[in-house]
């Protein structure tokens, strides 16, 4: 192995159940460099760091640190030899002092117990030192801001590591100012010679601080390239898989008809840290698609619009009624539908029935005290189970057992039964056969021919510009522009999210 390398892993491959997660994947950090992986939702960023710090078990390949192979079998034997990880939510206790979060489990001590003035002495001077921050280290952890608890996981893992360190998702949930920060402290680790993995979403951040991007897709190393001899244009390709001129264009673009009016619009309606002012407006009968890489604030969007999450400042406007605090019972109640990313984790309840699962959306419209009868719930279930050609033996198999393109339209029928106006659909295709896609993309339009509104979130942008009448581009959590007509093309898209800024 060259000595120019610090940690390096070669042909790593893991595997989960139907899953190829890795294949024969390569990644090289050298000493005193910021090293960027990238990769959209499933590209294998999170396993790879998983496998180099222990938390999973590789299946081929060898990994090395300082030209010795190493095996990490747990996160605690990978900090033992030098690799330490600071993850996107801070996983420190709020209830402990900064010094104690720092040492915790590493206490200096004195005839057996803590020598607390020597802890106090090395977290200020640690503190001080690698990230040129002066606070009481005495203080309870909790009584700082989002940035400090950030900043004090670093130090922790810091003092931990021997060299390498992984920031995974450090900057989501800080500002401009704390980024900044950030950014100093990371440039001084690197001059004092260490190597860190700096895994974001943020275009211009991964530009601004790295040198090197690794870009993974599907499992699979795309490349290795120097930040500097790569373009915007060419690292958002390299992600989704598409070259400007592989991206076939949808000839026959629909008409939006301008004359209908807005079912639902937004007046730079915003949640701090998690998506900036965003001026949305959504037709009756249209079909609007949100474009952006993982990370952009598709979904963030999405939560507000419904109600999971509750916007910090603007205005949200329904059926020409402004809502002052939207929350999803109110949103069902307003003919919104929301039909989330993560099916298996926020959409399903796999212990209950096919049945059972479609009719959770109406009973909580109707309310606990109005019962639909068992003979209604059925005969509800049996017309979506017919409509959208839900393959079941019975609507009372549990859901956990359906294949994924089915367990996807349980979700569409339940929120069909509550005869929305607004549907919200967040990547309704990803991770279902060809066969489940065709059909719910031909739903999805003859819903809109219909004058159902529906919010399209989907990475694919062929599909996008296939199925909708106008385009939202996203970027960083920024709205930057939207797209319709003969410019709502895949190439125009990409291009906007790469530059962020409008196509001429």
């Amino acid at each position: 192995m060259n000595a120019e390398y610090l940690l390096k892993s070669e042909n790593i491959s893991k595997t989960f159940p139907g899953v190829k997660a890795l294949t024969n994947v390569d990644f090289c950090l050298r000493k005193g460099e910021i090293h960027s992986l990238m990769g959209e939702n499933g590209a294998g960023k999170s396993t790879l760091i998983k496998v180099l710090t222990g938390v999973y078990e590789k299946e081929e390949g060898r990994i090395y640190l300082r030209d010795q192979q190493i095996n990490p079998r747990s996160a605690e034997e990978a900090q033992r030899l030098g690799i330490s990880t600071v993850y996107q939510e801070v996983n420190l206790c709020e209830n402990l002092s900064v010094a104690e979060n720092i040492f915790i489990g590493r206490e200096p001590k004195k005839k057996g117990v803590i020598d607390w003035k020597k802890m106090y002495q090395k977290a200020e001077l640690l503190l001080k030192e690698k990230l040129n921050i002066e606070i009481d280290v005495k203080q309870m952890l909790s009584s700082y801001s989002t940035a400090i608890q950030q900043m004090v996981a670093i130090a922790r893992a810091v003092d931990i590591s021997s060299g390498v360190l992984i920031l995974d998702e450090p900057t989501s949930s800080l500002d401009k100012n704390e980024v900044k920060k950030l950014f100093e402290v990371m440039r001084n680790l690197k001059r004092n010679g260490m190597g860190i993995v700096f895994v974001s979403h943020f275009l211009d951040q991964v530009f601004e601080i790295t040198d090197r991007i690794t870009v993974l897709r599907n499992g699979q190393l795309i490349g290795e390239y120097k930040t500097n001899e790569l373009t915007r244009t060419e690292l958002v390709s390299k992600m989704i898989g598409k070259e400007w001129a592989d991206t076939p264009e949808t000839v026959q673009k629909k008409i939006v008809k301008k004359e209908r009016n807005d079912f639902l619009r937004t007046n730079r309606l915003e949640k701090k840290g998690t998506i900036n002012p965003i001026n949305l407006s959504i037709r009756k009968g249209e079909l609007l698609g949100l474009a952006g890489l993982l990370g952009s604030g598709r979904t963030e969007v999405a939560k507000l619009l419904f109600g999971i999450d509750s916007s910090d400042e603007g205005v949200l406007v329904i059926d020409n009624e402004q809502i002052k605090s939207m929350n999803p019972k109110l949103a069902i109640g307003k003919g919104l539908a929301f039909c989330p990313e993560d099916r298996k984790v926020e959409g399903i309840v796999g212990e209950l029935t096919i049945r059972e699962n479609i009719m959770l959306a109406l009973q909580t419209k109707k309310g606990i005290f109005n019962y639909i009868s068992m003979k209604e719930q059925k005969e509800i279930a049996q017309k979506y189970i017919d409509l959208l050609n839900i393959k079941t033996p019975s609507m009372e198999q549990r859901i956990e057992n359906l294949s994924g393109g089915n367990q996807q339209k349980v979700i569409l029928a339940r929120w069909l039964a509550t005869n929305p106006k607004l549907l919200i659909l967040d990547e309704p295709t990803r991770g279902i056969d060809v066969g489940s896609k065709a059909e719910i993309r031909k739903l999805i339009l003859n819903l809109a021919a219909e004058g159902m509104s529906i919010l399209f979130i989907s990475a694919d942008l062929e599909e996008m510009v296939g199925c909708c009448d106008r385009v939202v581009i996203l970027r960083d959590r920024y709205q930057i522009g939207e797209l319709e007509g003969e410019q709502m093309t895949v190439s125009n898209i990409m291009e906007m999210i790469a530059e962020g800024a409008g196509v001429s």
